[in-house]
C-alpha cells in the first residue's frame, strides 16, 4: 500500500512537464516582442514601442524564467528521490528544502513579475489620471506586504 502512495508522486510530473511546455511558450512570446521591438526601433524609427516591445519581451522571459525553475522544483523537489551524491550536483535553485520554501519563492516571483508588468502597461499606453491608475501599484504593495510577513521565520526556526 505504501508503494502505491508512493507511486503517485509521479503525477507530479505532468505538472512538471506542463510547466516546462509553458517556460518555452513564453519564451517563444519574448522572442516575438524583441523582433517586433527591433522592428519598431530600425524600421519604424518609433522608440516608444521599442521600448514597450522590449519591456514586454522583458516580461515574457522572466515569467518562462520562473517556469523553469518551478518545473524543476517540482520534479527534482516532489518526484525523483535522488541520492545524496547526485543532490549535491545540482545547483542550489533545484533543491527545494521545503514547500514553505517553494511558495515563498513564488510569492517573490509574482511580485517582481506584478512590477514589471505595471512598468511594461506603463510604457505601453498613456495612463489617465484618474485614481483608477492606481490599482495595480497598490495591489502590488498589498502583496509586498503578504511576502513580507510570508518570509518570515516560522516559531521555533533558528534562522537570523
Amino acid at each position: 500500500m505504501l508503494r502505491f502512495a508512493l507511486s503517485l508522486r509521479y503525477i507530479m510530473l505532468v505538472a512538471s512537464i506542463g510547466t516546462a511546455v509553458g517556460a518555452i511558450v513564453m519564451f517563444w512570446e519574448g522572442s516575438v516582442h524583441t523582433l517586433n521591438g527591433a522592428y519598431a526601433a530600425v524600421i519604424e524609427h518609433d522608440a516608444k514601442g521599442a521600448v514597450a516591445q522590449v519591456m514586454g519581451a522583458t516580461d515574457s522571459y522572466l515569467f518562462g524564467i520562473v517556469l523553469v525553475i518551478f518545473a524543476y522544483n517540482i520534479a527534482f523537489g516532489f518526484v525523483f528521490d535522488l541520492g545524496k551524491a547526485e543532490r549535491q550536483v545540482l545547483p542550489a535553485w533545484m533543491q527545494p528544502s521545503s514547500m514553505h520554501e517553494l511558495k515563498t519563492t513564488l510569492v517573490g516571483v509574482i511580485l517582481v513579475y506584478l512590477v514589471v508588468d505595471f512598468a511594461t502597461d506603463w510604457a505601453e499606453s498613456n495612463f489617465a489620471e484618474t485614481w483608477t491608475v492606481l490599482i495595480k501599484p497598490i495591489s502590488i504593495l498589498l502583496i509586498a506586504g503578504t511576502f513580507r510577513l510570508l518570509a518570515m521565520p516560522e516559531p521555533g526556526d533558528n534562522q537570523h
